[in-house]
């Protein structure tokens, strides 16, 4: 095997295992392959490998795969060692304990936001924000805190292939990130969750990185004149965890 083989062959496996772990249900091999563009054949010596390491595990006698408890590991060595959780932690608790609203964590990953931490109030809330689980990088509060700080090339790319059929709106969503930009936070209402409002501000490196993104969320009917106290103590902790960087 020629050494430049093997990005892509990496790529490729981990391509597979990614598929298996967005999916959030058991999938059939046939499935990842028409998902991943790979032949069966091909998929199928990459389920194995993945199998192998723990990485994946076929899902009781139906043939199925899901993720493997591999996965356990690596979950509670990231909760347990990331940078970003363990600067943040305290400071999350702090605003949900000040508002008595729910708040995220969200980070960019290869096209997807993915929820990394997420911390309940007491009070009840709707919302499709788990951690683990990927979301769109066009809806919502959060996705627009972290499109429009990821770096221009990055985003004009994301949203060029999103809007590829409909450059006015794809013009109309570039404006509107320039705007939050400078701003320096995203709200939105009821664009991933009915009745959900929510302020999102960016977590930016001392060198203007993005790191992730803070997101409180409460019910529509529960924010009215608060609006302007939560944006600004939402924004207050993520300055804050920033400067922890």
């Amino acid at each position: 095997m020629d050494a430049t083989d093997t990005p892509s062959i990496v790529d490729r496996v981990l391509h597979v295992l990614a598929c298996v772990a967005k999916a959030g249900r058991p999938i059939s091999a046939k499935q990842i392959a028409a998902q991943v563009a790979l032949p069966l054949s091909t998929v199928y010596r990459h389920l194995a490998a993945l199998k192998k390491w723990g990485l994946l595990q076929e899902h009781m006698d139906s043939g199925l795969f899901e993720p493997g408890p591999t996965g356990v590991q690596l979950a509670w060595g990231f909760d347990q060692n990331s940078n970003l959780i363990s600067q943040s932690r305290e400071e999350i608790s702090a605003l949900v304990a000040r508002t008595g609203e729910s708040v995220g964590l969200l980070v960019y990953i290869n096209g997807q936001m993915v929820c990394i931490a997420m911390e309940e109030a007491d009070q009840p809330l709707r919302c499709s924000f788990v951690k683990g689980r990927a979301h769109s990088m066009f809806k919502g509060a959060s996705a627009k805190s972290l499109l429009a700080f990821l770096p221009r090339s990055l985003q004009q790319r994301l949203i060029d292939t999103e809007y590829a059929g409909a450059p006015q709106e794809g013009e109309a969503l570039h404006a509107q990130m320039a705007e939050v930009r400078k701003r320096g936070y995203a709200i939105s209402e009821s664009e991933v969750d009915f009745g959900v409002w929510g302020v999102s501000a960016p977590l930016l490196s001392h060198n203007g990185r993005l790191e992730g993104t803070l997101t409180l969320m409460a019910p529509a009917l529960r924010v009215g004149e608060r609006e302007a106290e939560l944006i600004r103590l939402t924004r207050e902790t993520a300055e804050r965890i920033c400067n922890r960087f």
